[in-house]
């Protein structure tokens, strides 16, 4: 391959902007053109970057690989315009408000089998949540038991993040769809699909009409638990997610991020010997680099570049992982029946 793929970024905002930066040190992606609805009219930027107010305009241009960062309700719409277009489309997640749109986003994918597509789901990249399920596969600590996990925040805008994330007819959901789809995916990822469904929903702290509370209890077929609770009321941000198997435990917390704020990355393995009377020899891995935003991007070009199939955030991965959002929202039936959800 002797020219670079050309890209456009719709949403320039603060994640197109970290996209950006992971794409253009790539030795196959380089970046002709963004848009967003902040931008004053449509020009050129003085590194030769062409920029746009509207991400209609942005399809209009000569495009290999188009990246979405909008908000929910854009999202899939201005990925089905980049598919229809003949581009690769990366979207960020969630692919949209609802089932209904990732639904409508297949179907058009389905029509251009020779488009790829992929939906970022970038906590499977976090060297920490690597390492944890390559030990997990190997065996070496038996079988999942169960699963607890906390994701949460302080509010439901944190870190220069626009007011939309509040509001239902743009979001579609509240902290659960926007942080916590992330540890559902992460839940889906080490346990398998989950067949039952128990949750409380609330909006009672922020009184937004969206949720800033989501307290979940699944059990997959073959009988592991997994407990989640997703929290825009948690003073301290946490991201913490035990694992516990027959023969020890993975205690995963701490995420690097762009705020710094979630803690050290860290890794803690417990290896049990059945007589340790509770107190297991641990061993604790700490990450001070994270490698997911480019690993992520590097993962999409070389599908694109090669024609290998999406391994991870398929339109799959993102259909599945929006159901069991959406099954954690409909199993609170005040929930459900109070924002006349279609379950």
């Amino acid at each position: 391959m002797t020219e670079k793929l050309k890209v456009g970024i719709a949403g320039y905002g603060v994640v197109g902007k970290r996209r950006r930066s992971v794409i253009d040190p790539h030795p196959a992606l380089r970046t002709v053109a963004v848009s967003d609805r902040t931008l004053d009219g449509d020009g050129v930027f003085d590194d030769g970057v062409r920029y746009f107010d509207d991400y209609k305009k942005l399809l209009a241009e000569d495009l290999d690989v188009l990246f979405v960062c909008l908000s929910n309700d854009i999202n899939p719409d201005a990925t089905i315009g980049g598919l229809k277009k003949g581009m690769h489309v990366f979207c960020e997640k969630p692919p949209g408000r609802d089932v209904g749109d990732i639904v409508r986003v297949i179907e058009c994918e389905k029509k251009h089998p020779g488009l790829k597509l992929k939906y970022g789901f970038n906590h499977r990249y976090h060297d920490s949540v690597r390492d944890a399920l390559e030990i997990l596969h190997s065996g070496e600590l038996g079988e999942v038991i169960n699963l607890r996990a906390v994701y949460g925040k302080s509010q439901l805008i944190t870190f220069d993040q626009t007011s939309w994330r509040t509001e239902r007819a743009l979001a579609g959901g509240g902290v659960l769809l926007d942080q916590g789809i992330h540890m559902v995916d992460l839940l889906r990822l080490f346990a398998g699909e989950f067949e039952q469904v128990h949750s409380f929903v609330s909006n009672s702290v922020w009184n937004h009409d969206v949720e800033d509370n989501a307290y979940a209890l699944m059990k997959t077929a073959d009988g592991k638990v997994a407990m989640l609770h997703s929290s825009a009321s948690q003073w301290r941000h946490r991201f913490r997610l035990e694992i516990t198997l027959t023969k020890g435990a993975l205690t995963l917390a701490g995420i690097l991020s762009g705020s710094k704020s979630y803690g050290e990355e860290t890794l803690t393995i417990a290896r049990t010997t059945g007589d340790d009377r509770g107190d297991p020899k641990e061993e604790i891995k700490n990450y001070s680099r994270d490698p997911s935003w480019a690993d992520e991007v590097a993962e999409f070009s070389d599908a694109v570049v090669n024609d290998k199939p999406i391994e991870n955030g398929s339109s799959d991965d993102a259909l599945r992982t929006m159901q069991l959002v959406y099954r954690i929202y409909c199993a609170d039936p005040e929930w459900r029946d109070r924002w006349d959800l279609r379950c």
